[in-house]
């Protein structure tokens, strides 16, 4: 199916990358670019579980990758059926420069655009006072673990 190849903001080439990303959604896609599907039967073709299917096909969806449709089959029952959305993009450091500067900036700075994750993400303050208060709580000899320490 012909499609034109599309100019991504930042936001949306990680969205892009980040979903296929992934070694089970490389393989859902391979088996969606044989045609359309339904879940129970796309879950036995890759071998995997139908929960784990379902969010793998939620990411690839929300990437704009898949498109899923509801429909009833002649004897009444609700399936839920996939098929590849026409996408094309070229990766080159052109796309990435084009794209770099409508990336949202992370909570963190960190560049990661996802708040609280990733390398040095900071404790969150609740676990900080747990752990200082934890610390400063006597043992079973009555010391805390600062004094035990000297």
């Amino acid at each position: 199916m012909p499609c034109e190849e599309r100019h991504l903001d930042g936001d949306q080439l990680l969205k892009v990358l980040n979903a296929l990303g992934n070694p089970h959604r490389i393989r859902i896609v391979a088996a969606l670019a044989e045609g359309r599907n339904y879940v129970s039967a796309l879950a036995r073709q890759i071998g995997m579980g139908r929960p784990l299917l379902h969010m793998h096909l939620q990411r690839l969806e929300a990437a704009g990758l898949v498109v899923g449709s509801l429909e009833l089959s002649e004897d009444g029952k609700a399936m839920r059926f996939y098929e590849l959305a026409p996408f094309r993009y070229e990766l080159t450091p052109e796309t990435v420069s084009r794209a770099a500067p409508t990336l949202t900036e992370g909570e963190k700075g960190d560049g990661s655009g996802r708040p609280g994750e990733g390398k040095g993400a900071e404790q969150p303050a609740g676990n900080r006072d747990r752990d200082k208060h934890r610390t400063a709580k006597p043992g079973r000899t009555g010391r805390t673990q600062e004094e035990r320490a000297s």
